[in-house]
């Protein structure tokens, strides 16, 4: 992603010296700054876009989204689903609420299936050994 856009970026610095001084000359400071307004909300959607993962840990699981970040300890996550035709994992959580996993993207295909599975088994494996595990004695 950074590749495609740094190429994008000298294409358009390639564009804008190839229409010649006559044609950047028309063009006011305010239409200049507009375009570097746009390109900068451009960047940062891509930017956020890109931050996306998600993160399994021994404590629990590390969601980012976009420029938000949730961690849940492993107790908070019952089911990890993502059912056919919806864009993202949703994580079904204790308090009856669900969040979104835009780090697992359904257009990724056989690789968010997977990932998908494997973080399912890593539930279902840490609620099953939490039901092993007997509860510390009360002082």
């Amino acid at each position: 992603m950074i590749f495609f856009g740094g190429l994008l970026a000298v294409v358009c610095v390639a564009a804008w010296i190839a229409v010649g001084p006559d044609v950047r000359g028309r063009v006011s400071m305010f239409q200049r700054g507009t375009l570097l307004a746009i390109a900068g909300l451009a960047g940062a959607v891509a930017w956020g876009l890109m931050r996306c993962r998600v993160t399994a840990r021994e404590a629990g699981v590390e969601i980012v989204n976009g420029y938000r970040r949730h961690v849940y300890e492993w107790p908070e996550v019952l089911a990890v689903r993502m059912p056919r035709g919806a864009p993202f994992a949703t994580l079904d959580l204790a308090d009856g609420t669900n969040t979104m996993a835009m780090g697992i993207q359904s257009a990724d295909g056989d690789r968010a299936r997977v990932a998908v599975r494997e973080l399912r088994a890593l539930v279902e494996r840490i609620s099953a050994e939490s039901l092993q595990r007997p509860d510390p004695p009360a002082d």
